[in-house]
């Protein structure tokens, strides 16, 4: 506090003066006092708050005891209460007197008389009662056990009333008011992390009048998204999809927080990601297409921002996984058509990824892959589907089932037919997306070769290092393409946890082939998503379960950490580098501007954002990339 102690003590003293003079007298005169003198009266309200937030409310009341009274006569004069500015400050003062867990009788009198001052403010919503303290004593309450009840009975007159007017729809006669509404999300604003006021933030999100603006107040939409992040308060699904529905930046916040730790750290597994994301309620949410395409969105710029980290990519996996499983769960018939979800997708293509590999014998499932390599190439490389997006979009879309990506080397490696083109392709295209056709061509030769020595090996009785080191060589036409240093590290860790000799060799290998860090790095996401993989389609392996497992926590006590930012303070970074997309500045850019025919964010007043329904009809992509050469969607 600026002031001193006699200073704030004698600044009381006289505003008790002024509110007695007030609560004694209504005439003219007295209420242009009391506007005359409000600014500096509501000054010292905020002093009182920033006290009330620094120091132990017990501490304050004992130091100046005329604390309560004080704010107790301002919450019965209608005049100043009339000002939302005076209801919001006292409702900010009086929620830092309550104590969550009261230790003593006098912290639960405290809490009850507090919650008897709330319960005033909100009375001017509901009853229009002004003189609560008389109707109090007419029923015969003592006010320690009618005002905790009042409070209760008045959220939940709220909450009725609420829905009573979701009901009416159009009859306006019974209708409450926009401006109402407004207000009383207002007067919520401080007062959502407390348990008695949970059901009317959630009546009050999933409202829904008839305005064409919307009608609550921007900052309650952001601090009811704060208490839900933080684990303040617990939401509904429904609630919670209501609000990243009418308010655009608190679905984005929900994006970076998930950003800011779960996905920038080696320390977290894709099943604690999957944890995370669960507990976000994002993948339920995503069931709205509006929803979805908002988050597949930010996930598209993630990729492009952080130059596909696989960081990024697993976690969009584990996204799309979650997500489906809220799709079969909700309904088992889609409520809206996949092509909203994925609009500049073919829907077989797209209905060939939607396929679980635990409904496939393991021994067909070189059948689906190959279908899919087929569909895909057709897309990439046909310049007929070039309305379809592109390369980046095509393999964006493969990306979203990484499931059946990270099962094609395992199913050329453990095969003994000849390698098929298609699957060669795929497993190509996957790695690197932007190579042309002569260059993937190239790789795919590469691969081959090496799957080739590969094979040879499994069915060696001796094997060494030096053996694996000559095997994942290149071809002596010359240097073999980029994509293929990750692609074989990724057959070569393939073949230790699957071949017999392998696992005796596994550490020796691995030590030799993670000299850096970012290499260190690439392994541990290997080992991580390949256990993931064979818990989700129950792959029996113990001992190869055993091995990925020793090398994975080996591998963990000596890499790095990566050096991240705190997205809600000073933006999300990679490696340093401040990321373009999560910065603040840049928060609404890449969302705020549609990308097909139709407007994907109609933007209101303060910055707040509203999501337009989904559409069913293609439009054509239009803005592209300058780093991958394709097109993006628009989000509608």
């Amino acid at each position: 506090m600026a002031q001193d102690s006699a200073g704030f003590s004698s600044e009381c003293q006289f505003w008790m003066g002024k509110l007695s003079v007030w609560g004694q007298a209504s005439s003219s005169e007295t209420q242009q006092d009391i506007c005359r003198h409000l600014p500096q009266f509501q000054e010292f309200l905020r002093q009182i708050y920033e006290t009330l937030k620094e120091m132990d409310s017990g501490t304050l009341i004992e130091r100046f005891p005329t604390i309560g009274q004080l704010l107790a006569k301002t919450c019965w004069n209608p005049f100043i209460l009339a000002y939302d500015e005076s209801q919001k400050i006292l409702i900010w003062c009086l929620c830092c007197l309550i104590n969550k867990e009261p230790q003593n009788s006098g912290e639960s009198k405290l809490n009850s008389w507090t919650r008897g001052l709330l319960s005033h403010i909100f009375s001017t919503f509901r009853f229009d009662i002004k003189e609560v303290g008389l109707f109090t004593q007419s029923l015969g309450y003592a006010t320690a056990d009618y005002y905790p009840g009042l409070l209760k009975k008045m959220v939940l007159a709220l909450v009725s009333e609420l829905r009573e007017n979701h009901l009416n729809g159009f009859n306006t006669q019974r209708r409450m008011a926009p401006e109402r509404v407004r207000s009383l999300s207002r007067v919520c604003v401080p007062l959502v992390t407390l348990p008695d006021f949970e059901p009317l933030v959630e009546a009050l999100l999933t409202y829904h009048g008839h305005e064409p603006q919307e009608m609550l107040w921007p900052e309650f939409f952001d601090a009811v998204n704060e208490a839900f992040l933080l684990k303040k308060i617990s939401l509904s699904k429904s609630a919670v999809t209501c609000l990243w529905l009418r308010h655009l930046p608190s679905l984005e916040k929900a994006m970076l927080h998930l950003f800011e730790k779960p996905i920038f750290s080696e320390r977290n597994s894709l099943r604690r990601i999957e944890g995370f994301m669960k507990d976000s309620l994002l993948p339920e949410a995503a069931c709205h297409p509006a929803i979805f395409r908002v988050v597949d969105e930010m996930f598209r710029y993630a990729l492009l921002d952080t130059d596909g980290a696989p960081e990024v990519l697993a976690t969009v996996q584990v996204f799309t996984w979650c997500f489906v499983e809220a799709l079969e769960k909700e309904n088992n018939q889609l409520k809206f058509a996949l092509k909203t979800y994925f609009p500049y997708a073919s829907p077989s293509l797209v209905m060939a990824l939607l396929q679980d590999p635990k409904d496939i014998p393991p021994g067909l499932w070189h059948q689906p892959l190959k279908h899919i390599s087929e569909m895909l190439r057709a897309t990439v490389e046909d310049q007929t589907h070039g309305s379809s997006g592109g390369p980046f979009e095509s393999w964006f879309l493969f990306m979203h089932f990484g499931g059946w990506a990270d099962m094609v080397a395992e199913q050329l490696l453990m095969s003994e037919a000849e390698p098929p083109e298609a699957l060669l392709w795929l497993l190509a295209f996957g790695y690197s997306p932007r190579d042309g056709s002569q260059q993937r061509a190239q790789t795919m030769a590469e691969v081959k070769a090496v799957l080739g020595r590969l094979r040879k090996l499994l069915r060696s009785p001796t094997l060494s290092a030096r053996d694996l080191q000559a095997a994942a060589g290149g071809s002596p036409g010359g240097d073999p393409p980029p994509a293929c240093g990750r692609l074989i590290r990724h057959f070569l860790l393939s073949f230790l946890l699957w071949a017999p000799g392998g696992h005796l060799l596994a550490w020796e290998v691995v030590s030799l082939m993670a000299q850096t860090g970012e290499l260190t790095r690439e392994v541990i996401g290997f080992l991580d998503q390949t256990l993931y993989r064979w818990d989700r389609l129950g792959v029996e392996a113990p001992a190869s379960r055993e091995l990925a497992g020793e090398l994975l926590t080996e591998l963990r006590t000596q890499v790095q950490p990566r050096r991240t930012g705190d997205v809600m303070g000073d933006g999300v970074t990679w490696d340093g580098r401040p990321l373009k997309f999560f910065s603040k500045e840049l928060l609404w850019a890449p969302l705020s501007k549609p990308r097909g025919s139709r407007q994907a964010v109609a933007t209101g007043p303060a910055g707040q954002g509203r999501v337009c329904q989904p559409c069913c009809e293609s439009s054509s992509p239009a803005a592209k990339s300058s780093r991958w050469g394709a097109n993006s969607a628009h989000v509608c």
